[in-house]
């Protein structure tokens, strides 16, 4: 569900997909993370997932959970590569206070629905959502379909 984009100018590792469809996306915020030598080597070969991530606030700090991200064949030996850790994330404490407060209401969450570069730096673009009913989800699908027959309609006209 994660696409790799790889357009000229664009800085995008990976983008979640599945996020939008299955959650409203509110505000969003720019967070570092901590990776180690192996991991960035990966990313830029783009070996990410991000399906099945989610950000989890705890002690005071934000954390990615499920992201996985597949060590190449020419890790180093002595490094232990887990592809499924958990890594931090790098938010100001404002930031995190807003985040904590945010999702201690019902229904809201965190997740993270991009990875990118920033010069030399890997940023994940995190967002506060809230969950989507299944009626919603057909309605989303129903507009989108909407929209591309009515340019269909006013480009023949």
């Amino acid at each position: 569900m994660a696409k790799k984009s790889k357009k000229a100018g664009d800085s995008s590792i990976v983008v979640n997909k599945k996020a939008r469809h299955d959650y409203h996306l509110e505000e969003t915020f720019e967070a570092g993370l901590a990776l180690s030598g192996w991991e960035v080597k990966s990313l830029r070969q783009g070996k990410i997932q991000l399906v099945d991530s989610y950000v989890l606030l705890k002690d005071g700090e934000a954390w990615l959970i499920g992201a996985q991200i597949t060590p190449l064949p020419t890790a180093s030996t002595h490094v232990i590569a887990d592809p499924r850790r958990d890594r931090k994330l790098l938010l100001h404490k404002r930031e995190l206070a807003k985040l904590f407060a945010e999702t201690q209401q019902a229904g809201r969450t965190c997740v993270c629905t991009k990875l990118y570069w920033k010069q030399h730096l890997v940023k994940a673009q995190v967002s506060l959502a809230r969950g989507k009913k299944e009626y919603d989800k057909r309605a989303t699908t129903k507009e989108r379909e909407w929209n591309i027959e009515k340019q269909r309609v006013l480009g023949r006209g």
